[in-house]
Parts: C-alpha cells; sequence; structure tokens
C-alpha cells in the first residue's frame, strides 16, 4: 500500500523553479495554448487503457496545448506517423527477445514486434523525428548489468545529511554451477543472502524470475534464466521508495517491501532451507513477523533523504537522457545508505494523485518537444 503523497517533501526541484520563473511560465503557458503539439501514443492496450481512465490521454487539448493521438500497428504505420509532432511509446512492451550473449552495449540485442521495428527504421530514417525516448536511450533499463555499471557513478555524487546513495554490489554470473563462485562472491562484495535476477530486465516472460540464495550451494541448478546478476540484497526494514521522474518533477510514494535477512533465513529453513524463489511482478516473500518491526520500519521513514534522492534524479536524467522514468530506493538499516535497487523506463506513476502526476507528464511532454525545436 502506497503513503499518502506528500507535495510538501515531493517536488523540491519545482519548488526551487516557482519563484524564478512565475512571471516566465505564466508568458510561456500563453505563447504554449497559442499552438497545439499532437501527441502519437503506442503502448499495449492495458497500460493505455489504463492511462486513458486516469485522464492522462483527453480526447480533447490540455491546458498546455498537447493532443493525444492513439497509433496502432493493426493500421498502415506511416500515414499515422506523418500526422503526429511527437511520438510516445512503451518500447518495453514490444520486445520479443533480448540477446545480451556477445553485447552489453548495442540496443541491436534486443527484438521488437514487427510494428516496433517498423517505427525503429522510421526514426532512423527521420533523425529529426521527436520521440519520446530514442530507442537507444531505453536499452541501458533493460539490461540489469548496464544499469548497475552506471549506478556505480553515484558515488561522485556528494553526501546527503548523514548518508550516500549508490547501487547495490553486484556479480554477473553465467554459470551457476561456476566452480569459483565463492571467490567471485567474495570479490565482488557480496555476502549471503543475495538476490539473483535475470540480467534482462524487462519485456520478456521470465524477466522477473528471481532467487534469494542463502549459501553457495544455493546456486546450483537455479532455475533464474541466465546470464544473471547476483545483487546486494539491503536490510531495510521492509520500506521501498517508488520514485518517479516526470520530466523536472520528482516524485515518491512508499510501499512495503521483502523482509530483512533475518526473517529470509528464517522462512528458508521452514522452506527446507532450499533458495526462495518468486516472480517480483507476481508475488514477493512476505512474513508476519515483518510487520512487527514498526520501530525500525519508522526509523527508515525518517532517515529517508529527498533532496539526496531528488539530486540522484537528476543525475540519472542527464546519464539516461530518458523524459519519463522510475527507480526504486531502500534505505539501509545502521548505514542509512540509500540503494538503487531498480530503474524502469515510463512507469504507471499511478501512486502519485493524477491531478498533480498527470499536468506534470503533459508538462514533460511539452518540454520534450519544445526542446527538440531548439
Amino acid at each position: 500500500m502506497a503513503s499518502p503523497y506528500n507535495p510538501e517533501r515531493v517536488d523540491r526541484g519545482s519548488k526551487e523553479k516557482d519563484r524564478e520563473d512565475e512571471h516566465n511560465d505564466r508568458s510561456v503557458d500563453e505563447e504554449l495554448s497559442i499552438t497545439t503539439v499532437k501527441v502519437g501514443y503506442l503502448m499495449k492496450h492495458s497500460r493505455q487503457k489504463d492511462f486513458a481512465k486516469r485522464g492522462t490521454f483527453p480526447d480533447g487539448v490540455t491546458p498546455n496545448g498537447l493532443l493525444f493521438q492513439r497509433l496502432s500497428f493493426e493500421k498502415p504505420l506511416l500515414p499515422q506517423l506523418e500526422d503526429v509532432d511527437i511520438i510516445l511509446h512503451k518500447a518495453t512492451d514490444e520486445i520479443i527477445s533480448v540477446d545480451l550473449r556477445d553485447s552489453t552495449e548495442s540496443s541491436n540485442a534486443i527484438t521488437y514486434t514487427k510494428g516496433m521495428q517498423e517505427l525503429k527504421r522510421y526514426m532512423e530514417q527521420h533523425v529529426e523525428c521527436c520521440v519520446i525516448d530514442p530507442l537507444d536511450k531505453i536499452y541501458p533499463v533493460v539490461d540489469r548489468l548496464k544499469i548497475q555499471q552506471i549506478l556505480n557513478g553515484l558515488e561522485d555524487l556528494p553526501k546527503g545529511r548523514c548518508c550516500c546513495i549508490r547501487g547495490p554490489n553486484f556479480l554477473k554470473v553465467d554459470d551457476f554451477n561456476d566452480p569459483e563462485m565463492d571467490q567471485r562472491l567474495s570479490a565482488a562484495k557480496l555476502s549471503f543472502p543475495s538476490i539473483v535476477k535475470p540480467q534482462v530486465a524487462c519485456g520478456v516472460a521470465d524477466a522477473h524470475s528471481m532467487a534469494i540464495v542463502f549459501k553457495s550451494e544455493d546456486f546450483k541448478n537455479l532455475s533464474v534464466p541466465l546470464p544473471a546478476v547476483a545483487q546486494e540484497y539491503v536490510n531495510h526494514s521492509s520500506r521501498l521508495f517508488k520514485i518517479y521522474v516526470i520530466g523536472k518533477k520528482v516524485f515518491y510514494a512508499v510501499k512495503r517491501s521483502v523482509p530483512n535477512a533475518d526473517i529470509l533465513t528464517k522462512m528458508a529453513i521452514e522452506n527446507g532451507s532450499s533458495p526462495l524463489i518468486f516472480d517480483s511482478l507476481k508475488s514477493l516473500p512476505t512474513s508476519t513477523d515483518s510487520l512487527h518491526g514498526g520501530e525500525s520500519s519508522r526509523a527508515t521513514l525518517d532517515h529517508f533523504d529527498i533532496d539526496l534522492v531528488t539530486d540522484a534524479a537528476y543525475w540519472l536524467t542527464r546519464k539516461l537522457h530518458l523524459t519519463v522514468f522510475g527507480f526504486d530506493v531502500v534505505v539501509q538499516e545502521g548505514s542509512n545508505d540509500h540503494v538503487i535497487v531498480d530503474v524502469n523506463y515510463l512507469p504507471s506513476f499511478k501512486e502519485v494523485p493524477d491531478d498533480i502526476a498527470i499536468p506534470a507528464f503533459w508538462d514533460a511532454v511539452r518540454e520534450k518537444f519544445e526542446s527538440m525545436k531548439i
């Protein structure tokens, strides 16, 4: 269950700009209201339906001059594209497969549906095309290893009140029966438990098939798809912070998460000392024991540093060149380190109230269009 939205703490970046840009914003809004920008959007039906139900894609023109038009692969695509000014897509909905065996850098590792391949060719042939976002910018969030490597750069950010923000320690795994697994885990500063995730982060059926392992023997014959990424498990009092970056604005919500390591270990023993296998989209490992950690959970909430997280959000925006994305943060017990454990493209941001999130989304789309015209 998400925590109540707190506008006084969430949107630091926009507050700082409000005072200096108040007069300019009024004049810009007046100018923008003159020109209508047609936004063609492509995403799977269920996602499109969810966005539309919340008023994201209204039938008429938005207050800042956007007119949304649904694009369809079931009709000739070229005439549809020629009728819009900017393309909004959720390309990860259209992934057929991802081959990371020979490439960790190129978006060519991704095989898209026939319709998405046609859109990709169109964008390659029309470099002036305005799109949210270019497919090569989407690639890092599809590859968990690549995003982990990017997160290593967070160490250059200034520390917050009393802590830092970082990515978790990690190790790429190509063979669960590797005889040198113990040494490799130690060299990567990984201890048990660790969480094992497929390197492919989204778009394919088993991208969310994961495991929590408690000893090196647990790796043997593990059912998580290879290649995989073994990641540091961070004790975080069962509290996860969902961060949403919508253009220049940053929002967050708090959700219940997986228990601490001691509770997980108890669960594993009850499970016959086997690794805990789960699908992160369907059912996370939970325990009623974790519901009684009120004091540590309260401490986690108190130590959450929105200024530090906002700095990281702006840093990621510059690194990833994405317009709308999200990431998950946990606050480590003891050190209070803020650890980014996941990054994703064009999330639903449904935990943020519609009357706040949707205007921010419209602004982000308009700002992207205006920046491309310069």
